[in-house]
């Protein structure tokens, strides 16, 4: 499984590369099919000049896609957060198909 991470308008530091690259193996344990992630980190300066961290988590899995967003102030809350998402939609979409 390939993981790419995206850190868009700004250059992510090697900690946060490694937090996510630790976090990762949690959905390849839930779901050993996905074919690759891809994560995205991005800073949105829409809030009052405010930089709010958002973080997006894409998930391929055979016949579906995964997707999750969440912002917070830190990009460490963000990523937890989306991790958090998806490893539910995995598992609801792993139930599904049990049935």
């Amino acid at each position: 499984m390939e993981v790419k991470v995206q850190s868009i308008h700004f250059d992510a530091d090697q900690r946060l590369l490694d937090l996510i690259d630790q976090k990762m193996v949690k959905i390849e344990k839930l779901e050993p099919k996905a074919t690759d992630i891809q994560v995205f980190l991005r800073l949105d300066a829409s809030n009052g000049g405010i930089h709010e961290k958002i973080a997006e988590i894409k998930v391929n899995l055979p016949g579906k896609i995964i997707f999750s967003k969440e912002h917070s102030g830190s990009f460490e809350e963000s990523f937890e957060g989306a991790l958090d998402n998806v490893l539910t939609q995995i598992k609801k979409h792993k139930e599904k198909l049990r049935t």
